[in-house]
């Protein structure tokens, strides 16, 4: 579990980022922020942090919740909402208070300075961003359970496939086995993509049976106190073509190229460009198309990304995909991926599934 060490240390870099700003006070309406900080994973909840205090204000639906759960901030339960209780004068706060800019509508926003007119509200980005990505030890042993259960998961799900199933039977099959392995649910809904339909990197599983001879992608992942996992393999069902062997190979070396050149200090953008180019440099550069991979934790997406507009560093303690593709319409697509540990010394990857090709 978190230490008090660890707690303490994220309440004193947002204070820190408070006093760099020359904010009194910051308003995390972001629910994924406002866990991140407080632990609390009700669905209703918005965290007033200032240089002394912090109060988590949410809804009688979480009153006894919160008893269990809230951490680094005092739980307020409220039938009127954040700004009603900030208007009420029992809280200290200063004039000039931070919001998350890039997570709230503008419509809140606007809403919030007609009830406070005295108050100063300054938009702020990435306010979180930087320690987000830094994951401590009880992230990392959440994390971990999770991508456990998604190995544990795809090995289930190899035992079903044929030409007799459809991809949404693999689907459905991939989200009973997360809850029955101890998930509790679902990272994202399951891609599985047979033949030419594994050329669309986020299909959606249909009713089209599993092809035979051709490559099916499979990306999953599931959610363990609501922290993430998230992982693609392609397999092969029955005999594929030469073309087809050739590009999930080159994929795989891209693969292990980009696992083998993650640094912490280099930016998304550079870590990209290194698979990237190995891929051009063999002729398939115009058929990756997306970024190489992102940051996980409490979302499944979330920064650094890494892509070509990835100008975040790389920290320490990040967990990142490393997830290479080959796109080829009407053919076929190959795109393998793992959720790496940034490490001192490198890149530590999380799964253990096979990634050279399986063929059923």
């Amino acid at each position: 579990m978190t230490t008090a060490l660890e707690l303490s240390v994220k309440l004193h870099y947002l204070r820190q980022k408070l006093a760099t700003l020359n904010l009194d006070a910051m308003l995390l309406t972001f629910l994924p922020d406002a866990r991140w900080l407080t632990k609390f994973s009700g669905s209703n909840g918005t965290v007033l942090l200032t240089r002394d205090n912090a109060w988590l204000f949410t809804d009688f639906r979480y009153q006894e919740q919160v008893k269990t759960e809230v951490e680094n901030a005092e739980p307020v339960i409220t039938s009127d909402g954040y700004v009603a209780e900030m208007k009420s004068g029992k809280f200290s706060f200063g004039t000039r208070v931070g919001f998350q800019a890039d997570k709230l509508a503008f419509a809140t926003v606007e809403k919030m300075k007609e009830e406070l007119p005295d108050i100063e509200f300054v938009p702020v980005t990435m306010f979180c961003e930087e320690f987000v990505a830094v994951k401590d030890s009880d992230e990392l042993e959440k994390m971990r359970k999770a991508v456990a259960i998604t190995d544990k998961v795809f090995e289930k799900i190899l035992e079903m496939i044929s030409p007799n199933v459809t991809e949404r039977d693999v689907a459905a099959e991939i989200s009973y086995w997360n809850k029955r392995f101890g998930a509790e649910k679902d990272s994202f809904d399951p891609i599985v993509a047979s033949g030419p339909r594994g050329a669309f990197p986020h299909a959606r599983a249909t009713d089209n049976f599993i092809q035979n001879n051709s490559l099916l992608v499979i990306d999953m992942g599931c959610m363990v106190s609501g922290y993430c996992s998230d992982q693609t393999r392609t397999v092969a069902v029955g005999k594929i073509s030469d073309e087809a062997r050739a590009v999930y190979n080159l994929v795989l070396e891209a693969h292990l190229l980009g696992i083998r050149s993650a640094k912490a200090g280099m930016t998304g953008r550079e870590l990209d460009a290194i698979a990237r180019e190995f891929l051009t440099a063999n002729g398939y550069g115009e058929a990756f198309g997306h970024s190489l991979g992102h940051a996980v934790g409490l979302q499944v997406h979330e920064l650094p990304t890494i892509g070509r507009k990835g100008e975040m560093k790389i920290p320490v303690g990040a967990v990142i995909t490393i997830e290479p593709g080959v796109y080829l319409p009407g053919k076929f697509g190959v795109r393998i991926e793992d959720m790496v540990l940034i490490t001192e010394r490198g890149a530590e990857p999380l799964p253990k599934a096979k990634k050279e090709l399986i063929e059923l």
